[in-house]
């Protein structure tokens, strides 16, 4: 059974163990997850300007848009002031921060009406993190930028808990991703050609749970939870922020939400940074993960975006 906890005092111990049985908490919003917020809005006006960003979709070609989302969203990404606030915001919410890793925080966008929903503005089909090369015990944080509403939220699929999805996970590699892949995602406007995991049987989207928060409240849930893009009929386009979390007794434990069908190979892990100093996950930590060997040129080109 899922439960979805409000502002529990639990510790962050307490809160992984039971976020790795299924469970859903939601905070409310704290003093790092609002300035967080009110950061991206400020680089969001800055870049749409003289657009009010929920509407510019309205105003601008697909092609325009996508230039903006280009140059935006990188510039949130690595910014120092968003790693700022996301140290902040764990230390807010109990994590110990010489064992708390986390990745960059990602601004996502879902347009409304079909407007785009491919390349940096995609819209998520229903999945699980751990399709794409997740640690079992990396925990999900969400958080909205501006108002949001149930047409513009995100869908948690519970029901598929514990219940495997046929899917091609099996064909995803991390490390080939960043390769071939990830780069191109500024090009893709029409359509998304790129080959990413999803289910290869019917999901049933309901039931759903789409949790409506403030500006700046927090949806914590685990990896291996599927959830999806909701659909935006809401006519303006929704602004979030996504970052993830793994601890690192877990890293070492492999413990983790259980695992009943994912293939994918390779793993995120390098990516995330330890909250106190911002230093790597050591490789002898990273290399169990590892579940085929790199090819020389795939390390190469990822150990090249590791440094932008």
């Amino acid at each position: 059974m899922n439960a979805l906890i409000f502002d529990s005092p639990a510790q962050d111990e307490e809160r992984r163990r039971l976020l790795y049985q299924g469970q859903l908490f939601v905070y409310s919003p704290t003093a790092s997850s609002r300035a967080l917020c009110e950061f991206a809005r400020d680089l969001s006006e800055e870049a749409f300007a003289p657009h009010e960003p929920t509407k510019a979709q309205f105003e601008m070609p697909q092609e325009k848009y996508a230039a903006v989302l280009e140059l935006l969203k990188p510039k949130f990404i690595h910014h120092p002031t968003s790693k700022q606030l996301i140290q902040g915001l764990l230390q807010e919410l109990g994590c110990d921060l010489t064992k708390t890793y986390f990745d960059v925080p990602r601004l996502r966008t879902a347009t409304s009406d079909n407007y785009l929903t491919s390349g940096l503005a995609y819209a998520f089909h229903p999945h699980r993190d751990t399709w794409y090369s997740a640690p079992f015990c990396q925990i999900n944080w969400w958080l909205p930028v501006y108002d949001i509403v149930p047409e513009n939220c995100l869908a948690l699929h519970p029901k598929y808990w514990n219940q495997p999805i046929k899917n091609s996970s099996r064909d995803y590699n991390y490390y080939r991703w960043n390769k071939e892949s990830r780069g191109s995602a500024a090009k893709q406007i029409k359509s998304d050609t790129r080959k990413q995991p999803r289910a290869e049987e019917p999901i049933e989207l309901d039931p759903q749970l789409r949790i409506v928060c403030k500006t700046g409240g927090i949806i914590l849930f685990p990896a291996a939870h599927v959830h999806s893009t909701v659909p935006n009929s809401s006519g303006y386009t929704r602004f979030s922020i996504d970052f993830r979390t793994v601890d690192l007794d877990d890293v070492k434990t492999k413990a983790g939400a259980p695992n009943i069908d994912s293939e994918c190979t390779g793993t995120t892990l390098r990516d995330y940074l330890r909250a106190s100093d911002l230093s790597r996950l050591p490789e002898d930590l990273i290399a169990p993960y590892d579940t085929e060997p790199l090819a020389e040129d795939a390390v190469l080109v990822y150990e090249a975006q590791q440094t932008k």
